[in-house]
Formats: structure tokens, sequence, C-alpha cells
């Protein structure tokens, strides 16, 4: 059975990934699972660089405890891109206005910025990069990416982070009001998971 540990403290991004890769057979942990504690600093300029810091972190750690002879070590790193923000907050999405403030007011804060942009400009997209470290040393990184919109309230109790404020049209709701089935086969980090199982599955044959 193929190990993996995944770079990443997040109960709700932790039970998305399960579900999105429930259908291999794999032994998914968490680092907190796995008994590691670190502290990574994640200085990239890109959602790919930020998630190769973490990956390669852990694989790090887990080799100096003589552990990352079987594992695979998976990492992600994800934020929101807004167009009428130049992109912003990007890479920086988790730190936004300080690192333990709320989901509910960095999301607020970025309302009051779009406040008198109007709907054909307030275009946005969730942007998931996913790094994994083989055990044979080897790199992979996969990205998927959502289009939608940054909406005018904080609607839906479902999903986290930014989920409130994304609008999806074609959907006629936010990301926080879909069900996990429907989060899970459109987000941004179900298609980078998705391309990342196709380089898994070649190595359980």
């Amino acid at each position: 059975m193929l190990k993996i540990i995944f770079a990443t403290g997040n109960e709700g991004k932790m039970r998305e990934i399960r579900a999105i890769l429930g259908d291999m057979e794999i032994d998914m942990r968490s680092m907190k699972e796995a008994g590691l504690a670190l502290e990574i600093e994640e200085n990239g300029t890109t959602f790919e660089e930020n998630a190769r810091i973490k990956a390669r972190a852990v694989a790090a750690a887990l080799a100096a405890q003589e552990k990352a002879r079987d594992c695979v070590v998976m990492a992600d790193d994800s934020g929101l891109e807004i167009d009428a923000l130049n992109g912003e907050p990007g890479v920086y999405s988790a730190r936004y206005l300080g690192e333990e403030t709320p989901f509910s007011e960095k999301s607020a804060g970025l309302l009051k910025r779009l406040q008198d942009v109007p709907e054909d400009e307030r275009s946005a997209r969730f942007v998931c990069a996913i790094a994994a470290v083989f055990p044979d040393g080897e790199e992979v990184v996969t990205r998927g990416s959502i289009e939608g919109r940054i909406g005018y309230e904080l609607r839906g109790e479902n999903g986290f982070g930014y989920d409130p404020i994304f609008y999806l049209p074609e959907y006629g709701r936010t990301a926080a009001e879909l069900l996990d089935e429907e989060k899970n086969r459109i987000s941004h980090r179900s298609r980078a998971l998705e391309q990342m199982k196709k380089e898994l599955k070649k190595r359980m044959l």
C-alpha cells in the first residue's frame, strides 16, 4: 500500500484530499498524524514554489528520522487571485491581514476593497499547486484552477477559507454553498489532485 504524508495541519483540507483520493488504496496521513511539527517558511513567489518548499521540508524531516524510505510526501499551496486587485491575495492568501485573522475577517476586508467594483470586473479564481516528493527523490508538481467571481457578501456554511465569497455563476451559489460531493468534483484542489492521482498510479503498477 502506498504511504502518503501530506504537509498540512488543516483538517478541512485533509477531508477534501481523502475524499478525492478515496478510490485509491493508500495510507494517507497528515503531518500531525505522522508526528511532525514543523514551522516551514513559505517564501516562494508562486504556488508551485511554495508547494515544493513544504514537500521538501517534510521529506527532509522524515529522512532525518529514517521514516522516508517508503513514503511519498505531498504538499499543496493554494489561494485566491482577484483580477481587480492585480491577483491579490495570491500566494499570500493565508497570510492576508495576518495569519491569525479569521477568514471571515479576511473575506470582509476583500469585499470592502471591492465595494465599488462592478460585477463584470469581479473575476477571480482559486488556484492550487500540489508537489510530490517520491522516495527516490523525484519531484512532480501539478496545478488546478477554477474560475468564478467575488460576490457581495459572505454566503454559505460549507467549505473553508474564502469559499463564502467565491461565487460560481454556473451553479448560482458560492463555493461554501456547494455540497461536498459537488465541490470535490470541480474544485481547484480536486483538479490538481486528479492530475497527481495519475502520477501516483504510475508508481503503483
